[in-house]
């Protein structure tokens, strides 16, 4: 419950307590809040040891479709055709994945003409790149 609250927050908080509810109550505020959370905690744990005791093995079974559930969570359309329509293998996406194609740097307007090359002065045919057309694999 309190897993991402770290030293420092709690530092905050005591001091928080220390100006709000003066040095004398904070203690007896601490021991108030540990005592209702650890009532908290014991009445759940007794809820659930007491519905799978009433449920018996019908409980694991509740609980599958919920780890199910979980799971589809982090599915993404992309995993979800590589796992039910190629069978786990991903390959295909990969063979589409080319790195990124940066292009060349202009020469800058204010520069004169007899400092750029001559490749750059003459019209040159622009060739289309071989291979197939850019695809985004995540795309849907």
């Amino acid at each position: 419950m309190f897993a991402n609250v770290g030293w420092g927050e709690i530092l905050v908080l005591i001091v928080v307590g220390l100006v709000v509810l003066g040095p004398e109550r904070l203690p007896g505020a601490i021991r108030w809040t540990s005592t209702a959370l650890r009532q908290a905690r014991d009445y759940l744990s007794g809820m659930t040891t007491q519905l799978r005791e009433d449920m018996g093995p019908e409980f694991d079974d509740l609980r599958e479709p919920l780890s199910e559930l979980q799971k589809l969570r982090g599915m993404t359309p992309r995993a979800a055709l590589t796992k039910h329509l190629l069978d786990g293998d991903d390959s295909l996406f990969k063979a589409f994945e080319q790195p990124p194609v940066t292009p060349p740097t202009p020469m800058p307007a204010s520069a004169p003409e007899s400092a750029a090359p001559q490749s750059m002065m003459t019209p040159q045919k622009i060739q289309p790149a071989s291979g197939p057309a850019p695809f985004d694999p995540d795309a849907t």
